[in-house]
């Protein structure tokens, strides 16, 4: 069944519409058909099955059929990462979103080689916002991640926000994998976290001083194995670890 995505305020109703971008795929790469079922995803739980009802040169109109409500994550993820070269960073978003993350956070780090303008930066930001939806229609997630603008790390820990489980992958201090932490926290507390989050530097890693400045926010070195891994492979590997062992203590 095609996937379609929505914003949950044109979600309202008995009637769909879809129109720009989801219309033309509809309408111009799938050729849908009056009576075919698609479902279409609000980024918010809510998934939605219609029947295509009718069309115009520019949009198209579903019925709702069926609607179902997924409740958002027991312990969201954030990923923290250094912006790579070229359009990895597009990988990165879509994996992230494959293996159930909730937020991206691309970051802007001493060792990082794009170097961003304000116009750039949000450009990106919107471009990589579309990756994420493409990316939940692709997998069938049914709450969008949002992805943030490029920023510093001292951007970021300046909105003093609260991660409870925090980790940077790291090559520079002592570290521990991350299933030590997570048990060691639930001895201590009972329970998962109520949020995650796992920081990724750039190739050469975090500088010392940033690594610093990170675990004084809170966030405990981990490691990611004796070998040496790129930025991608090292984003995917973590988030495959937090999906699993939350996963699996739920």
């Amino acid at each position: 069944m095609h996937r379609f995505y929505l914003p949950p305020e044109k979600c309202r109703g008995e009637t769909l519409r879809l129109d720009g971008r989801e219309a033309h795929h509809a309408l111009h790469v799938l050729r849908l058909q009056r009576g075919e079922r698609v479902t279409v995803l609000d980024g918010a739980g809510g998934e939605f099955f219609c029947d295509v009802e009718n069309s115009t040169k520019d949009s198209l109109s579903l019925f709702v059929q069926e609607k179902k409500n997924t409740p958002p994550p027991p312990c969201p993820v954030t990923l923290l990462v250094a912006i790579p070269k070229g359009k990895i960073i597009e990988d990165i978003i879509q994996k992230s979103v494959e293996l159930g993350a909730q937020r991206i956070v691309p970051l802007l780090t001493e060792r990082v080689v794009t170097q961003l303008k304000a116009d750039d930066a949000k450009n990106k930001y919107e471009k990589w916002q579309q990756v994420a939806i493409e990316a939940i229609k692709q997998c069938g997630a049914t709450w969008l991640p949002k992805v943030e603008t490029p920023q510093a790390i001292s951007e970021f820990l300046a909105r003093g926000e609260k991660i409870e489980l925090s980790f940077v992958g790291s090559l520079q201090t002592e570290r521990k994998h991350p299933r030590v932490w997570l048990q060691e926290f639930q001895k201590q507390f009972g329970r998962l976290p109520k949020n995650a989050g796992v920081w990724i530097g750039p190739e050469g890693d975090f500088t010392l001083a940033e690594l610093q400045l990170i675990q004084n926010s809170g966030a405990l070195p981990i490691t990611l194995g004796n070998l040496t891994l790129r930025v991608e492979t090292a984003a995917v590997y973590s988030l495959a670890i937090l999906n699993y062992e939350l996963s699996a203590t739920c």
